[in-house]
């Protein structure tokens, strides 16, 4: 009698009985699949846009945008956006955003305008069919090790933003962070506002922690609120305007930030983004 078939439904089964018990297994394991479900779909994702526009453009990031925006459905993640609108305005612009986990990414694709671009650190080139995708639809890579290089890639997008109708999202705390707020922001995506002389749009998503959580192995279903704030307006701003920039930006998205991400207690009380009770 061969083994092969009963040692495989033995570790099936261990394999089951761990996923029951035990929160940790659960955790990685979606988040394993997560990864998987990225690859594949960017390997096949990457195939439609080669036939659709034959190569690199931003026009492929509505196909991509397509593929991501049923993610939601496999982890069962609803999204309850405010302000859409607000992204469609005509002309350039920088969109910003707070920068959570690896889901932001199905954030980013829900609401995602046409004609947009987005910044990201030049490591992601090299990850298999996810560089690839994020080549194809345009991405702007930057080596962050390297601050000229970065210098030099913002420093020509402004004229680039103007001259193709782009619009530019960037991250400014410039790392994921799911410590409860904001970190502060980076000034590069103000920079390059006033250079090109555009509107700031910020975009504030909720605390995933109610259903997704690194260091409790928390990972299920829940509601992701999305609110797109007015337009910040750049006409007439100097570099000198910048770090009055940065901080009504800041302020703005943070009190927006703690505001959609209090949770309702039994006791009537709001819970903070971080799990302890709001001040």
């Amino acid at each position: 009698m061969e083994l092969g078939p009963w040692l495989a439904a033995a570790l099936l089964g261990l394999l089951l009985l761990l996923l029951a018990g035990s929160r940790a297994a659960r955790f990685y394991a979606k988040v394993g699949a997560y990864c998987a479900l990225c690859l594949a779909v960017s390997a096949l994702a990457s195939l439609v846009c080669l036939l659709r526009h034959g190569g690199r453009t931003v026009e492929n990031m509505s196909i991509i945008s397509w593929f991501v925006r049923s993610f939601k459905y496999v982890y069962s993640l609803r999204f309850e956006v405010r302000g859409r609108q607000k992204l469609e305005m005509q002309g350039p612009c920088v969109i910003i955003s707070n920068h959570q986990s690896i889901l932001d990414m199905m954030g980013l694709m829900e609401i995602l305008p046409k004609r947009c671009v987005q910044i990201a650190k030049r490591e992601l080139l090299f990850l298999g069919p996810v560089g690839l995708i994020m080549y194809l639809g345009g991405v702007l890579f930057i080596n962050r090790q390297r601050s000229s290089t970065a210098v030099s890639v913002m420093s020509h997008l402004g004229g680039r933003m103007v001259r193709d109708n782009l619009k530019v999202w960037i991250y400014p705390e410039g790392t994921r962070n799911d410590n409860g707020d904001l970190l502060p922001f980076k000034k590069g995506a103000f920079y390059l506002a006033i250079q090109a002389q555009v509107p700031i749009i910020p975009v504030v998503y909720s605390s995933f922690s109610s259903f997704y959580n690194c260091r409790t192995k928390l990972f299920t279903s829940g509601t992701i609120k999305v609110r797109v704030l007015d337009a910040i307006p750049t006409s007439g701003l100097t570099e000198a305007d910048v770090p009055k920039l940065v901080d009504t930006c800041h302020q703005a998205m943070r009190s927006t930030f703690h505001h959609i991400s209090r949770r309702p207690q039994e006791n009537g009380a709001a819970e903070g983004p971080d799990g302890r009770p709001a001040q």
